[in-house]
């Protein structure tokens, strides 16, 4: 799938050429197209497999972060790093002129239309002999268009939805409306109940998505929405398949590469080690410099752990050194010419400058997942571009936390046998004791924790509506550690429900003015 990705690239439709504005990025006209190409599934599959890898990157270089976990105060971004907005994200002021704003805005619209541009054209050359692979295609490219308009919804609200960007492009009416964001989530889940309908029930290979991939992913959804019920019919789809399973080794999902494509995996983003643009480039900026430079020459820390994610773990809970370096994390596979015996993370020079085997950060912490080491590491391949660890934007965990909250429902509480039941299959798996009862409240924090660093943070916040969001965000401690140890105390401030979801770029809004005016109804 991996070679397809990168060999694939100057034959496949979508070929991007450069437009009036991201979301009509469409083909060129040039390229192969259906006179002479997707004459076999190979061509088809590698086709789709981009829709795993480049087309996300502007998303996940850095917005990734920006947006899941520093709005959602998981993280700190390095105080006026312009790639970072200059804190924007920290203190909940960010503008519609913010480059990674403009970065996701971008990348979202490149994953939905590329997957467009795949849909409309398997339809178009679909016959009775292809029909078993060109039906498989759609159904993967509607599953990936799903979840790009998903990501829209939830992070733009009211937004465009293009289905065909190609007709779009040659009419010369570039005047798109915003969407109701009920609409843009409806879009997505008619997409996902197609992809359901046309994928089959194991990957056909490593990492392809499954119909169940789609049943989890519309539960997602659901939760979002707020229809429990549904929600928790389709998360258990999943779960009666019995066809993934929480992955015993926790940490290692997120520290080497030899874990991808697991069996607790239902989607995850496939990167290549060493190219630019296919890997996945995390730990060149969340890992520490004393793991980093020696070999790259990264490692800025530019985003860490804050201090009230490092107080939410409950005493006991695995999942903390799971995916923290704090004082005294060692590992040692780790090794570089700072570290020949293996990496020791080591902040005994708090409040001075880093060296060669001390780091100093704000919170005396680095994030540990999607942390592959340094080039001599056990044997996972990394580069100064990044390494090969998947990006899990679907993991069996959440299935499980999806049913259970979706049980819950409105309700205060519940003591439902079956929520309870997976619900604890989580907690067990990081250490902690099963629960009797199960409250929001309580399934927030194990979500919180769980999913820790994985971008989906602020959007649990953002789903509880403005005034629980409000309350969340306000009381969080934002703030960094003195040289002496004490806080320097920083909290966030939510004041208005537009806050909730980020500025349609202002680039986008000069290209269609239309995108200024209130929302349309799609359907």
């Amino acid at each position: 799938m991996k070679n397809k990705i990168i060999y694939l690239l100057v034959v496949i439709l979508i070929t991007l050429a450069s437009c009036k504005k991201s979301f009509l990025s469409r083909p060129s006209l040039n390229n192969p197209t259906v006179d002479n190409y997707y004459t076999n599934a190979e061509q088809v599959e590698g086709a789709t497999s981009l829709l795993y890898n480049q087309v996300w990157y502007n998303w996940l270089d850095k917005a990734f972060h920006c947006i899941g976990e520093v709005y959602g105060g998981n993280m700190l971004t390095s105080a006026g790093d312009p790639n970072y907005g200059n804190n924007t994200y920290v203190y909940f002021t960010v503008q519609s002129t913010d480059g990674q704003d403009l970065l996701a805005w971008q990348a979202f619209y490149k994953v939905a239309g590329n997957a467009t541009v795949l849909i409309n054209t398997f339809q178009q050359i679909r016959n009775e002999s292809n029909a078993s692979y060109i039906d498989q295609g759609i159904a993967e490219a509607r599953f990936i268009r799903g979840v790009a308009y998903f990501f829209i919804a939830r992070t733009f609200g009211d937004a465009p939805i293009v289905a065909d960007p190609v007709a779009l492009a040659g009419s010369g009416n570039y005047n798109v409306p915003r969407y109701f964001q009920k609409d843009v989530l409806r879009f997505s889940l008619n997409d996902l109940a197609a992809a359901e309908a046309g994928l089959p029930e194991l990957p056909y290979q490593p990492g392809r998505v499954t119909k169940y991939s789609a049943a989890g992913m519309a539960a997602k959804i659901y939760l979002y929405e707020g229809v429990y019920d549904t929600a928790a019919i389709k998360a258990n789809e999943v779960i009666q398949s019995g066809k993934y399973s929480l992955y015993p080794d926790y940490g290692k999902m997120f520290t080497t590469a030899k874990a991808n494509n697991n069996s607790e995996s239902l989607f995850a983003l496939q990167w290549i080690a060493g190219g630019y643009s296919y890997a996945n480039d995390i730990q060149a900026y969340a890992g520490p410099s004393t793991l980093m430079k020696p070999d790259f020459g990264t490692g800025y820390s530019s985003v860490i752990p804050t201090l009230d994610l490092l107080n939410s773990y409950e005493p006991g809970d695995l999942r903390k050194g799971w995916s923290v370096m704090q004082q005294g994390y060692k590992n040692p596979n780790w090794k570089n010419s700072n570290f020949p015996n293996g990496f020791s993370y080591d902040t005994s020079l708090a409040g001075n400058s880093d060296d060669a085997t001390h780091i100093t950060t704000g919170t005396r912490s680095n994030s540990l997942k999607y942390i592959n080491g340094p080039a001599n590491n056990g044997g996972d391949p990394t580069s100064a571009f990044g390494d090969a660890l998947n990006l899990y934007l679907l993991r069996y965990a959440d299935v499980l936390l999806i049913y259970s909250e979706g049980i819950l429902g409105t309700n205060a509480s519940t003591t439902d046998a079956s929520a309870l039941a997976v619900f604890n299959q989580v907690r067990n798996r990081a250490g902690l004791p099963s629960l009797n009862s199960l409250t929001k409240q309580q399934i927030l924090h194990e979500r919180r924790v769980e999913f820790a660093f994985e971008g989906d943070y602020w959007y649990d916040i953002q789903r509880q509506g403005f005034t629980k969001a409000q309350q969340i965000i306000n009381s969080q401690e934002r703030g960094t550690l003195n040289g002496n140890g004490t806080v320097n105390h920083v909290v966030a401030n939510l004041t208005a429900a537009s806050q909730l979801f980020l500025p349609i770029p202002s680039d986008e809004v000069v290209a269609d003015p239309e995108l200024a005016k209130p929302a349309v109804a799609y359907y």
